[in-house]
């Protein structure tokens, strides 16, 4: 917990509040802002006076301020993008919001929502207005409610939380967005030292900033205001939605040779110099915007995750990352905690809010599964990993490259494609665990593993996974440059085939795998039949439905990738 910042010279002059028109300044494109619901009257519905009459203070900070209200809101673009903008403005009354606020942000929000293209909101407050009592209180139930409308709607949320973000406006529409960015040096938290002290005079006042946050995962980045335009930028483009990838200009499958096979395939697994998850994403991806934390304190540095652009594809990647194998380090040898299965599932339902296809990478011996784990609610984080994948309606790919251990592993592997590389494994648990279940010597690891048909090329046959793909010869960690030329139009010619059809077959292929892995190939494929057919009707119904939104003078769905036919409705569902 930090008292003050480092340098609080340095502090004082980089995160003095701007003005609101100062900020849009800085942040969007010049000239494009194009400000609106500016004609909504101040009300003085208490008829509040302290050392002078409301309504003259709210003069006398339209005078000093140069603005009418403590918000102001419009249209811009960034980096080319139109958006929708909420900017605070702390000269105003501290940021303080009140009724006029309350109304401006809903109703941009909602004109986002309505456009269906990102809300930003730069906040900067010091709470609720007191001269407004409960009016003021209840802009907080207002602005989340329309926060609510926006995620419905599917429209991305972005906030960047400026200095000072405290009270209401962070307690509502200030910790709904999608990413949450703030500026380095920023004090941030409901409570402000000030009204702490209310209620606990002896305390030091201590204080929240943004730094601290982004270490309890609380925000995604902290950024100097300097380059916090930047931020956007990348941010706003990876939240776009982006055209599937074209097989028909991707090379052909490389054959697989050399296939290892039980204890052999083990080794090569948790060989120390295969790629791990974050090597491949920074690899694969042109740009990668990671996101932290699982927003209720924490962030496991085992599962990292983000917004990335494989190819022309912007997508949500999640990441089992086992850093140097060690348990007791950092990343605890990709042993995920509960609360990093939190973030996963954070990631996934982002992922399907916002329609974008969901690419996992599952690198693990197994979960974090201590006792403190335990009463953490791992199982049950596990469980609502596994649900969140099953029920979505975006497209998924999971990429086994390594170790894929026991429900540690499968909660990131329910998908649509399921790719698993040569060398890599995937087992209901160790074979050592299971050589001491069995026979209580784990000396017999090996001949488990043969039986366990732990290999890429025992699960194909099994029908647990799609498609196998090739490593350089001698495996992935003699040629990690190699391994990722490989693994990409495999993983792009994957995101193909899942952005196919609409979102309802996709779920209903999902969830007819699952019941028939194990079963005779006869079965599946008399099912096949009747998945093919649905997808034939669900690709005229989506071309249908093109033509008759350009007709309509809708935007071009040209920009859009193929996930666009399946937007899910209110209820989870294809329209």
């Amino acid at each position: 917990m930090t008292t003050k910042p480092a340098s609080e010279a340095t502090q004082d002059q980089e995160t003095r509040p701007l003005s609101a028109r100062e900020w849009i300044e800085l942040l969007f494109d010049a000239g494009s802002f194009d400000e609106q619901f500016a004609d909504i009257p101040t009300p003085d519905p208490l008829h509040f006076e302290d050392s002078r009459p409301y309504p003259e203070r709210v003069e006398e900070a339209r005078r000093s301020s140069g603005g009418n209200e403590a918000v102001v809101t419009g249209s811009a673009l960034i980096g080319g993008v139109k958006v929708v903008v909420a900017v605070s403005d702390f000269r105003f009354i501290g940021g303080s919001m009140g009724y006029v606020v309350g109304e401006r942000v809903s109703h941009a929000m909602d004109r986002a929502s309505g456009a269906r293209v990102p809300f930003i909101a730069l906040t900067c407050s010091g709470g609720a207005r007191m001269q407004e009592g409960m009016v003021a209180l209840l802009q907080m139930a207002k602005t989340a409610a329309a926060a609510a409308r926006l995620h419905e709607a599917g429209a991305p949320m972005v906030a960047v939380l400026a200095n000072p973000t405290t009270g209401g406006v962070y307690a509502s529409y200030g910790s709904q967005a999608d990413v949450i960015l703030a500026e380095a040096g920023a004090l941030i938290g409901f409570a402000g030292p000030r009204v702490r002290a209310v209620h606990d005079a002896g305390e030091d006042r201590e204080a929240l900033f943004a730094e601290d946050l982004l270490a309890y995962g609380q925000v995604d980045a902290v950024a100097p205001r300097s380059a916090l335009r930047d931020r956007l930028i990348t941010v706003v483009s990876l939240l776009g939605r982006s055209p599937a990838p074209d097989p028909d200009l991707l090379p052909p499958p490389v054959e697989v040779r050399d296939q290892a096979r039980g204890w052999t395939a083990v080794e090569h697994a948790r060989h120390p110099g295969r790629p791990r998850a974050l090597s491949y994403i920074r690899a694969l991806a042109s740009d990668y915007f990671p996101l932290r934390g699982d927003r209720s304190g924490q962030d496991d540095p085992a599962l990292v995750g983000g917004l990335a652009r494989i190819g022309d594809t912007n997508v949500v990647v999640i990441g089992q990352e086992r850093g140097d194998m060690d348990l007791q380090g950092r990343r605890h040898d990709g042993r995920v905690a509960p609360h990093g299965y939190r973030k996963a599932r954070r990631l996934m339902l982002l992922a399907q809010r916002l329609r974008l296809p969901l690419v996992t990478f599952v690198d693990t011996p197994g979960a974090h599964d201590g006792i403190a784990d335990e009463s953490a609610g791992l199982a049950g984080a596990i469980s609502d990993c596994l649900v969140a994948m099953a029920s979505l309606t975006t497209p998924c790919v999971s990429v086994i490259i390594g170790e894929g251990g026991s429900g540690g592993a499968l909660a990131l592997t329910v998908a649509d494609r399921i790719l698993m590389q040569q060398n890599a494994m995937y087992a209901i648990t160790s074979p050592e665990g299971a050589a001491a279940i069995l026979y209580r010597d784990r000396t017999r690891a090996p001949e488990v593993a043969e039986a366990l048909g732990v290999s890429a090329a025992d699960l194909l046959d099994l029908r647990a996974i799609d498609v196998i793909v090739p490593e350089p010869a001698g495996g992935a960690h003699v040629d990690p440059d190699g391994a990722v030329r490989l693994l990409r139009p495999e993983l792009r010619r994957a995101l193909a085939e899942a952005m196919r059809g609409r979102g309802s077959a996709r779920r209903s292929r999902r969830e007819s795998r699952l019941r028939a892995v194990g079963l005779p190939p006869e079965e599946p494929k008399l099912r096949s039949i009747g998945d093919a057919l649905g997808d034939a009707i669900g690709d005229v119904r989506g071309a249908i439905g093109s033509r008759l939104r350009r007709r309509a003078g809708d935007q071009d769905p040209s920009n859009a990738s193929d996930v666009e036919d399946s937007e899910p409705s209110e209820e989870g569902q294809s329209p």
